[in-house]
């Protein structure tokens, strides 16, 4: 079988890998991870990187011509798998579908409309033929039934569980600039009042010496970690910066609390304007599935080294690890296997 793939993000190719591991006779094209040894990408992904509102303005036209190039390339295509990324996938399922109105297109990793732009609803249905959802609650926003859930990619991925170390602590002050210019600086705070403990720096794995000069700054008080699920599970407790890092612990099992601190007006569209109550990723999954949240969030002026310090000191382990385990079990299994078995029409929608 061939298979048009787009996959412009890191996270969506680590996905992406699990799911080649349960497939079968499978060629890929596309865009996707020059790693993956499936095929010959049109595009690797690192060429599809954007940084910042000036270089998304730049690029622009060669995005519609790359769009372009993946029309052409479906035509001998079996079948296509869209991952994330909805700023370019639904504009290319909607072109897909208006050329190729019998091809199936297969949506892995969707859109948060439950969190912003419901609109997305609409297009997906109508542009594409399986949509395959990792959290149980998101397909309830799609009417039509066309959306199921397949699992969670990161039960798969996740090979480790919680150690609890006693005296490591990790650190997680994210993988942008402005998160970590923001975040890095009260985090040394926190590491030199726990001046007896391990602390562990966890940096992206695909981040260059010379990025981590030019982002962190001096980080010689930390030991540096880049895989983050070993990191997590040796520590007993973390600082994390919002994103899937919070769901990761979570599912590991590892205590802490989320320290994020938004640009003003990013804070202000999203509390007042979009109505965001919650930013971590883990207590946005348990308060859907039972009301309950996993941990605390600190935000904006909030996030300070004494809040950080009470927080590790007054967190209940006990009470974290039950709604840890809850919020796994609603999961409940893996993602991938069921998506290899979708795209190579094993299983029936």
């Amino acid at each position: 079988m061939k298979l048009l793939v787009s996959a412009l993000e890191p996270s969506a190719n680590l996905h992406l890998k699990e799911v080649l591991k349960h497939a079968e006779d499978i060629e890929l094209t596309g865009i996707f991870d020059k790693s993956i040894t499936q095929g010959t990408p049109l595009y690797d992904i690192s060429e599809m990187a954007i940084m910042g509102v000036v270089d998304a303005i730049r690029k622009l036209r060669w995005f519609f011509e790359v769009a372009d190039e993946m029309v052409a390339l479906a035509k001998d295509a079996d079948k296509v798998l869209l991952m994330d990324s909805s700023g370019f996938n639904l504009p290319l399922a909607k072109k897909l579908k208006a050329k190729y109105p019998q091809k199936e297109i297969i949506y892995y990793i969707l859109p948060q409309v439950w969190a912003s732009r419901p609109k997305r609803v609409e297009q997906l249905e109508r542009y594409c033929d399986r949509l395959l959802g990792i959290l149980p609650f998101e397909v309830d926003y799609y009417p039509q039934n066309k959306a199921e859930y397949v699992g969670h990619p990161l039960l798969d991925e996740i090979k480790t569980s919680f150690e609890g170390k006693s005296g490591t602590i990790a650190f997680m002050p994210g993988s942008r600039r402005g998160e970590i210019s923001r975040l890095l600086p009260i985090f040394r705070e926190v590491r030199r009042k726990l001046a007896d403990k391990d602390a562990l720096l966890i940096i992206p794995n695909n981040f260059s010496e010379e990025r981590i000069a030019e982002l962190y700054g001096d980080i010689s008080e930390f030991e540096i970690s880049r895989d983050t699920h070993s990191a997590l599970a040796r520590s007993e407790f973390a600082f994390i910066c919002s994103g899937t890092a919070t769901l990761e612990a979570a599912l590991i099992g590892t205590p802490f609390t989320l320290a994020y601190i938004a640009k003003k007006i990013d804070y202000f569209i999203g509390k007042k304007l979009l109505g965001i109550t919650q930013v971590g990723l883990a207590n946005i999954i348990l308060t859907r599935y039972n009301g309950t949240t996993l941990h605390k969030e600190l935000l904006q002026e909030d996030v300070t080294a004494e809040n950080l310090l009470s927080e590790y000191k007054d967190t209940d382990r006990t009470i974290f690890a039950q709604k840890a385990k809850e919020l796994r079990d609603y999961l409940a299994h893996g993602s991938s296997e069921n998506v290899a078995k979708i795209i190579s029409g094993c299983q029936k929608g």
